[in-house]
C-alpha cells in the first residue's frame, strides 16, 4: 500500500465509531431518497438511477477488477449499462495505450450484459444508438428464468472475470434467486453487488407503492444467501467509505 491508501485504511476504520458522520449519512439518505434524488442523474446521456456515491464506487472496484464482462439485472433507460460500458472501454483504451496498440470501438473485448423483463422499446432504441452499444447485449425476460439465466451464461462465455450487479426486482424472493442464478457467474476476487439493499433500513412509506419493504428486500435476501456461501463475504469497507449507499451490506467480494 502507498502511505495515502495506508491513511484512507485508518480513517475508515475509525468510521463506524463516529456516530455524528452516521447520523447525518442516515439523514440524507432517508432525506433524499423521499425526493426521489437518485432520479436526477445522467451518465453519458442516459438517465441513472443511482446515487453519485455508487456510481464512484462502481468505478473503483471496475478499475481494481478489470471485469471482462459486467452482468447486470434490471435495466430501466439504461444508464447503468452505459456507465458499466463506458468504465470497460476506458480499460481497454488504457491497456491499448500502455501495450502501444489501437482499440477497434466495433470489436470490444469486454462487454456488458443487460436483463430486464420489460424493456421499453423507446429505451432499447436509445441503447442501441449510443456509441457505447457495441459493448451491450440486452436481453429481455425474467432474470431468474431458467431460460434467460441460460443465455446470461451463454453471453458470458468463458470470460476469465466477471463482476455482477443485481438491481431488477427487490423483494427478498426474487433477488435469493438471483443471488443463486448469478453469484456463481462472478469470478474470484471479483464482486457480486445487490443494490437497494437500504430497503431494510428506511420506514416503510419510502417503499412507496411497491411490493417490497422491511423485511422483504434485497438486505434480508442477502443475510439469508451469505450462510450458505462462505466464498463471498460482505465489503465493509466499501459501506464505510461510501456512508451514503442504497447497498449497504450489497457489496459482496468472492474471496480468492
Amino acid at each position: 500500500m502507498t502511505e495515502f491508501e495506508k491513511e484512507v485504511a485508518a480513517r475508515l476504520e475509525q468510521v463506524p465509531g463516529d456516530a455524528i458522520l452516521l447520523e447525518s449519512g442516515a439523514d440524507f439518505l432517508q432525506s433524499s431518497i423521499a425526493a426521489r434524488y437518485s432520479y436526477n442523474f445522467f451518465w453519458l446521456g442516459r438517465p441513472i438511477i443511482q446515487y453519485p456515491q455508487d456510481i464512484v464506487a462502481f468505478q473503483e472496484l471496475v478499475w481494481q477488477v478489470k471485469p471482462d464482462v459486467i452482468v447486470e439485472t434490471g435495466i430501466a433507460h439504461g444508464g447503468s449499462l452505459i456507465l458499466s460500458a463506458s468504465l470497460l472501454a476506458m480499460l481497454e483504451l488504457c491497456e491499448a495505450t500502455q501495450a502501444g496498440e489501437v482499440v477497434d470501438p466495433n470489436a470490444p473485448r469486454r462487454r456488458v450484459v443487460g436483463i430486464d423483463i420489460d424493456i421499453r422499446a423507446h429505451n432499447c432504441a436509445a441503447i442501441e444508438a449510443h456509441p457505447m452499444a457495441p459493448r451491450i447485449t440486452m436481453i429481455e425476460g425474467s432474470s431468474i428464468a431458467p431460460g434467460i439465466v441460460d443465455q446470461v451464461r451463454d453471453a458470458v462465455g468463458a470470460a476469465q472475470t466477471v463482476m455482477v450487479c443485481l438491481d431488477s426486482n427487490h423483494t427478498h424472493d426474487h433477488v435469493l434467486a438471483e443471488l443463486e442464478a448469478y453469484a456463481p457467474m462472478v469470478t474470484p476476487g471479483s464482486y457480486c453487488i445487490v443494490y437497494d439493499t437500504v430497503v431494510e433500513d428506511l420506514p416503510k412509506e419510502l417503499s412507496f407503492d411497491r411490493p417490497w419493504g422491511p423485511g422483504d428486500n434485497p438486505k434480508t435476501a442477502v443475510h439469508a444467501w451469505l450462510p450458505d456461501h462462505p466464498e463471498f463475504e460482505i465489503d465493509k469497507s466499501i459501506d464505510r467509505k461510501l456512508i451514503v449507499s442504497v447497498a449497504p451490506d450489497g457489496f459482496l467480494k468472492r474471496k480468492g
